[in-house]
Formats: C-alpha cells, sequence, structure tokens
C-alpha cells in the first residue's frame, strides 16, 4: 500500500481540481461550468445581419406550405392555420440576388381579433464564414406593423449560446398570391 501512496495521493488531487474546474457549484442535478472548456471566449461578438426573406406561396416551387388549415368557423384572420417554410435569405430584395441561406421552419396564426403569426424557424445559413451555422428564431409577427421585433433565441455553429433580436419589416407584398419579401435587420451576441 506504502508503494502506491504517492499515486492515488496525486490521483486525489487532481480529480479534486478536475472537479473544481468543472463545478464552482453543484446542486446535485446541475452545475457551473468553466466556460474555457467549451471555448467561449469571455467577450461575445455582436453581429448585424441584414438579410430578405421571401416567403412564395405561387408558382411550381412554393417556399411555404399550409399543413393546417384553420377550422370551417374560423375568423378572419385564418385562426388556427399553420405553415411550413423553406424559404430562400438573399442579400438583396430581389428574388435573383445572391443567396446567403434558408429559413426553415414554420408559422401559424396565433390570434383572432388581429393578424399576428406565431414564427418558429432557425436561419440555416449556406454561404461563407457562417456555412452551416444557425439562429434561432421564435416570436411574435404582427402582420401589418410597420416594423416588428422576435427574439433570437439561440444557434448551433458559430451561434452557440446565441442571443438577441430580429427587426422585421414588409419590403413587399403581393395581395393576390401572397407572396412576401420581407427585410429582417438580425442583431445577434455570440462568442
Amino acid at each position: 500500500m506504502a508503494k502506491f501512496l504517492p499515486q492515488l495521493i496525486i490521483f486525489s488531487v487532481l480529480s479534486f481540481s478536475a472537479i473544481n474546474v468543472f463545478s464552482a457549484e453543484n446542486d446535485g442535478y446541475a452545475r457551473t461550468l468553466d466556460r474555457k472548456l467549451f471555448g467561449l471566449k469571455k467577450k461575445e461578438k455582436l453581429t448585424h445581419f441584414q438579410l430578405y426573406w421571401h416567403d412564395i406561396y405561387s408558382g411550381t416551387h412554393p417556399t411555404v406550405v399550409p399543413i393546417v388549415s384553420p377550422p370551417s368557423n374560423s375568423s378572419g384572420t385564418l385562426f388556427g392555420e399553420l405553415s411550413m417554410i423553406d424559404d430562400p435569405l438573399t442579400e438583396g430584395p430581389e428574388l435573383s440576388s445572391k443567396l446567403i441561406g434558408k429559413a426553415q421552419g414554420l408559422y401559424g396564426s396565433a390570434a383572432q381579433e388581429e393578424a399576428v403569426l406565431l414564427m418558429a424557424m432557425n436561419f440555416v445559413f449556406m454561404e461563407g464564414k457562417y456555412n452551416g451555422s444557425t439562429i434561432s428564431i421564435l416570436g411574435r409577427n404582427k402582420v401589418f406593423s410597420a416594423v416588428w421585433e422576435m427574439p433570437v433565441i439561440g444557434g448551433s455553429g458559430l451561434f452557440r449560446f446565441a442571443r438577441g433580436y430580429v427587426q422585421a419589416r414588409t419590403h413587399k407584398f403581393d395581395t393576390k398570391t401572397g407572396d412576401a419579401t420581407v427585410q429582417h435587420n438580425v442583431y445577434v451576441l455570440h462568442y
């Protein structure tokens, strides 16, 4: 036993040190971690993106598809309708401008007396240094507002632990087809 005592002492010290690195506080089910273990820097960056979201109902390749119809006795707001999206995100307002990524998710009519949508979507980047990273957005879209705001609730890749907000405004809306182009100004804090 005496011959293993130095190794036992070293193992105990290293184990205790590792516990301290992983956990400053421990409630049994949760613990505080050292941010360095996840490659997180002390200082966050604030990044601004200006993107154009193209919601296309018309044509042979729509990017939005209704998946749940409202009940037949629904209000004039189509309360209860739910649509799935795979909308292009472009650098400029024209659909032909550079494709930056996709807005993938869903939205539904969430109010009986006003045009309000609940939006749940990921902005999936397909270009440049953010390629493969996502920003997750969940929020209220008051359709006829000049500008509406939605929170950024997270992300993946370069946007792990992201938070922030989106200011959106309708750039173009076709009342016959329902097609819309919406400018999104995204402000994201990330590491």
